[in-house]
């Protein structure tokens, strides 16, 4: 990621990694041409000193993630306000400290708040602050994160949990860039910019007019969308090194292999919490290993007894099962709903997963809908 954002940051028309794709490599030369042949002067283009960005690093090397890391190098050069959409526990505020922290305002604060943790009545005064007396409580005046922010950046977690009477607010700020605290009268200037992550489907939300049109398109003058890490499976024995180091940091462990019928394993499950849930299984796993070799054995018992729907075998697996042993995806929903008596929300329960994905996996294997028994 560094050398990525790097490289765009300092002017670079593409970033191609190895192994070189040679059709790649040809319609990036070709760009640039394209792009040299416009330039009429040269342009001086300042070196940025890096930030030691290491122990939150975002890893990857597919495809998707480079886009990512090439965005993050051209956001981090203008103050655009940005939607980042991603299932939970993929990296948004990960990215979004990237953006921040690759900036020539990395030195200004980073505010984050989760809009889905405070509720309402609270909100507007933890966004735009107070004055004394403003209400019910209100004993002295308080700075809102928004001031607090000066000309760093906002970082707006789960936006899509937002009241539309505060959409309403939020959209007026982003369009005035200045605010007022509650029950003040002076206005205050926004300097900050506006990182918004989610992960509804706000278009969604805005047919069925429960997410403000005009609000997104305030937000997401630039948008970054993060793959699930099952979409990412050749990463994941990339961010198994990265975690484990971490981790042997964080608890003073010292574990230096995994088996590698255990990373096998690790790359066939279905990751349903994506890498903050696989963080999790590798502290639960180094907490529960002796030596300094993660086994596939208790690896298998951790995942078995995980809360997430484990849809895949491993090769290992299948070959000691015949194939009538073997329960696919489709079977495991049917048994769950059966067992349910077809009552979705507890079919959910069983299976660990939400309405929404129980909705889409029913629909892929046309798994009719049944009224309840």
């Amino acid at each position: 990621m560094p050398t990525t954002i790097k490289a765009i940051k300092l002017g670079a028309f593409e970033y191609i990694p190895k192994p070189i794709d040679v059709d790649e490599l040809e319609k990036a030369i070709e760009k640039s041409i394209e792009i040299i042949k416009l330039k009429h002067k040269t342009e001086h283009i300042s070196t940025i000193t890096e930030r030691e960005f290491q122990k939150n690093e975002i890893i990857g090397k597919t495809k998707e993630m480079n886009e990512i890391f090439k965005t993050i190098g051209i956001l981090s050069t203008n103050r655009v306000n940005v939607l980042i959409e991603g299932e939970t526990g993929t990296g948004k505020e990960l990215v979004a400290k990237a953006i921040h922290f690759y900036s020539s305002f990395k030195d200004r604060p980073f505010v984050a708040i989760n809009c889905s943790a405070i509720v309402d009545s609270l909100l507007e005064s933890e966004l735009f602050g107070h004055e004394k007396g403003a209400f019910t409580g209100a004993i002295s005046s308080k700075k809102g994160l928004f001031e607090i922010a000066e000309d760093g950046t906002i970082f707006l977690d789960e936006v899509g949990e937002l009241s539309i009477e505060l959409q309403a607010k939020l959209l007026r700020v982003l369009q005035e860039r200045e605010f007022q605290r509650v029950g003040g009268s002076k206005t205050i200037k926004l300097n900050a910019r506006i990182i918004a992550a989610t992960n509804k489907d706000l278009v969604s939300l805005i047919k069925k007019g429960k997410f403000r049109e005009d609000l997104y398109y305030r937000l997401s003058v630039a948008n970054i969308k993060i793959p699930p890490l099952r979409e990412r499976k050749e990463d994941i024995p990339l961010i198994i090194k990265y975690l484990i180091k971490k981790i042997n940091y964080e608890i003073s462990n010292k574990i230096k292999n995994i088996e590698e019928k255990a990373i096998k394993r690790l790359i066939t499950y279905s990751w349903p919490g994506n890498i903050r849930e696989l963080e999790n299984v590798l502290i639960k796993v180094s907490l529960q290993t002796k030596g300094d070799t993660i086994l596939d054995s208790v690896i298998e018992i951790l995942l078995n007894n995980s809360n997430g729907l484990n849809l895949t075998i491993s090769e290992d697996d299948a070959k000691k099962r015949d194939g009538s042993q073997i329960e696919t995806e489709k079977e495991k929903i049917l048994s769950a709903l059966n067992q349910a008596k077809w009552h979705y929300g507890q079919a959910c329960e069983i299976l660990g997963i939400s309405r929404p994905t129980l909705n889409k996996k029913m629909k892929f294997y046309g798994i009719q809908l049944k009224p309840r028994q």
